[in-house]
């Protein structure tokens, strides 16, 4: 018989760095999952697959100066990453590309480039690290830095609410009776790469955006308001961190891509039996008004 302290409680109770990597997880699910709800509803869901990349450059200028180091490599991914993003808006703004191909085209070369930079001085080991992250290895300041970035989001969500979902439901008339649409979506965009920089030191550059959109796109199917569907994403996102960890623990596999794959499986489960226009319960049938 299968004992389920055994299999879900005990691996957290032995092991001081389960219970790290539970700790680091849930505080990148509360902090990044309601910006990914917002890059949904924006249709920005690539712009943070794209900003993901754009960090790896100033991550492995970080690493190449002094190595493995918090600081170093998380002021290199936050400089990169800004940097990016204002270079992407330049360039939307005096040639003929949209933002999404800009900010595609620069997430392709600080890809390869950071990649570059990385094995310029580090072995195949540190690359994958880069590239997925070791969720097993979060010290206490690695830690610091999650809370941290959690608790600096949900405070600037909190003061940019009412201008991101205005932007959400109609841009145009932002910009027509307030002057700070520019500057929530600044802010927003710096959001989203303190949250992927934060996420970069768990899951890696490659896998920090999963944890940040999937639940999001999961979430749509159980809510279709706004407050819902954060709530729903931030529980998803903390229940695939949970079962991730639990089941590479036990199988044996990666524990950032056994994250993503579940947070996958949740999203499979919510297509199919979602509230919201999932496809089991469409197909039920429909109760008819009777006269």
């Amino acid at each position: 018989m299968i004992n389920l302290f055994d299999l879900l409680i005990m691996p957290f109770a032995d092991f001081a760095f389960m219970r790290r990597a539970l700790i680091g997880s849930i505080a990148l699910s509360i902090g990044a999952c309601p910006i990914g709800v917002f890059l949904m509803l924006r249709r920005m869901s690539l712009v943070g697959d794209a900003m993901a990349h754009a960090i790896l450059p100033g991550a492995a200028l970080g690493y190449l100066f002094a190595g493995l180091s918090l600081g170093f490599m998380t002021a290199g991914g936050l400089i990169a990453g800004f940097i990016v993003a204002l270079l992407a808006g330049l360039v939307t703004r005096i040639t003929i590309l949209k933002e999404d191909a800009a900010l595609a085209s620069f997430y392709l070369i600080s890809l390869a480039g950071g990649v570059v930079l990385v094995s310029l001085r580090g072995s195949n080991v540190d690359v994958l690290h880069v590239l997925f992250g070791s969720v097993l290895a979060l010290d206490d300041h690695t830690l610091l830095l999650l809370a941290i970035a959690a608790s600096v989001s949900l405070l600037s969500l909190a003061v940019l609410f009412r201008p991101l979902v205005l932007e959400c439901v109609d841009p145009s008339f932002l910009r027509t009776v307030s002057n700070s649409g520019s500057l929530s979506h600044y802010g927003f965009l710096a959001l989203v790469v303190l949250n992927l920089v934060a996420g970069f030191h768990a899951l890696g550059t490659l896998l920090s955006v999963g944890l940040m959109m999937v639940p999001a796109f999961a979430a749509r199917f159980w809510s279709s308001t706004l407050d819902g569907m954060i709530l729903f994403a931030t529980l998803i996102g903390v229940l695939s961190s949970s079962l991730g960890i639990v089941i590479s623990y036990h199988a044996g596999t990666p524990t950032g891509p056994t994250i993503i794959l579940s947070a996958g499986a949740f999203y499979l489960l919510s297509i199919l039996f979602g509230q919201k226009n999932g496809l089991i319960l469409r197909l039920l049938p429909r109760k008819h008004l009777v006269a």
